[in-house]
């Protein structure tokens, strides 16, 4: 959750005083939004932080694909691996 007070700073102040504010960050493991003429334009983030933000959303990736599978199977948009492989091998000149 962002919190306003603590959260959103401009990019000179944070550039005044990156140490503490890296500090911050470590701490905190929310991230920041740095403004330029009060408009926002960047946002940083402890590393361990944006790394747990990249872990849900390849884990989210990988459960939409899932979800997506099997509402295909449900409607019967699939076909035999047989044919698929078949297919497959015709197409970029595999012989067995």
């Amino acid at each position: 959750m962002l919190n306003i007070t603590t959260d959103i700073q401009s990019l000179t102040t944070f550039r005044r005083s990156s140490g503490d504010f890296m500090k911050h960050l470590k701490k905190s493991k929310r991230p920041m939004v740095l403004t330029v003429n009060g408009k926002a334009a960047a946002v940083v983030q402890d590393a361990g932080a944006y790394q747990r933000l990249l872990d849900i959303a390849a884990r989210a990736d990988a459960e939409e694909g899932i979800r997506q599978g099997l509402e295909d199977a449900k409607t019967g948009k699939t076909r035999p691996a047989r044919e698929f492989f078949a297919e497959f091998e015709t197409s970029h000149g595999i012989h067995r």
